[in-house]
């Protein structure tokens, strides 16, 4: 695998693994990367067209979603969101009392939040699931390990985020402060404030704050973040690319007390060197 350097990003150029390119396309996908730099020229793979064959509302019936325990529990369904939500923003919306309440609750568990570890279900825009596991210490730092046959890892180390192909023994170094993830690495965090957001729902089942991010030359990205509406823990998130394409990532397993070793988040440059200049 060849690496090269444009502009301020190191990009993978040719391997291809559950049919997304590793590189700025995989760490698009797992929700960690935004859209890249208008000064990158290295093409990103458009991904196939969206199945519509599962759940497309948060509001319909689902399985009710893994909470935290001593019991392992199953994958969750992960909820697809409507692609019909993408509508542009009013930049007149303003959020009523309960909505600013609810992204307060939000808020203030984002914020409680010191370690958290679990098991991840990603789905891809085309349909496709991979599963794995991740490990997060606050603040910045975050660890992704994609169950085999993907040799993927994504680690943050609090300033850099490596994407690393453990078969190749190769890694890509973007900056975290590009990862939309950073909200949820944050030590501490108020939405309304710190964020653009353009929408606030809740339901039976969840809360769900969008964040919307627009670049010039790139277009507009978002994240939603989804919160029980009973327990208030993290049940997914889902990055919408400037292209309108939807990456979906449902956490179950979880557990915010167990301690995280340290050296999960330390980048190794001997073993996994990145490209040169």
């Amino acid at each position: 695998m060849r690496l090269n350097r444009d502009s301020k990003f190191l990009v993978t150029k040719s391997p291809v693994i559950h049919g997304t390119r590793i590189g700025v396309a995989i760490l698009t996908a797992a929700g960690l990367l935004g859209a890249p730099s208008f000064g990158q020229n290295v093409p990103i793979p458009k991904p196939a067209p969206k199945r519509r064959d599962i759940q497309m509302s948060a509001s319909e019936p689902q399985r009710a979603p893994a909470t935290t325990g001593a019991l392992q529990q199953k994958p969750p369904d992960p909820v697809i969101p409507d692609p019909r939500r993408n509508q542009p923003a009013n930049i007149f919306a303003s959020f009523d009392a309960n909505q600013k309440a609810q992204a307060a609750k939000v808020s203030a568990y984002l914020s409680s939040l010191q370690t958290l570890v679990g098991n991840f279900v990603q789905v891809a825009p085309d349909g496709s699931k991979t599963k794995g596991d991740f490990y997060i210490q606050k603040p910045g730092k975050v660890r992704f390990e994609y169950d085999p046959p993907s040799p993927i890892e994504l680690i943050a180390d609090g300033s850099s985020l490596a994407v690393r192909d453990r078969n190749l023994a190769t890694q890509d170094i973007y900056p975290l402060s590009q990862t939309p993830l950073r909200y949820l690495l944050s030590d501490r965090i108020d939405l309304m404030k710190d964020t653009n957001v353009v929408s606030v729902t809740s339901d039976d089942l969840y809360i769900s704050v969008t964040i919307e991010e627009k670049q010039a030359l790139i277009g507009t990205s978002r994240l939603m973040l989804m919160v029980g509406a009973k327990d208030g823990q993290l049940k997914q998130w889902t990055v919408t690319d400037p292209q309108g394409y939807d990456t979906t990532v449902a956490v179950y397993n979880l557990d915010s007390n167990k301690k995280v070793d340290p050296s999960l988040f330390k980048i190794d440059f001997t073993q996994y060197p990145t490209s040169p200049g």
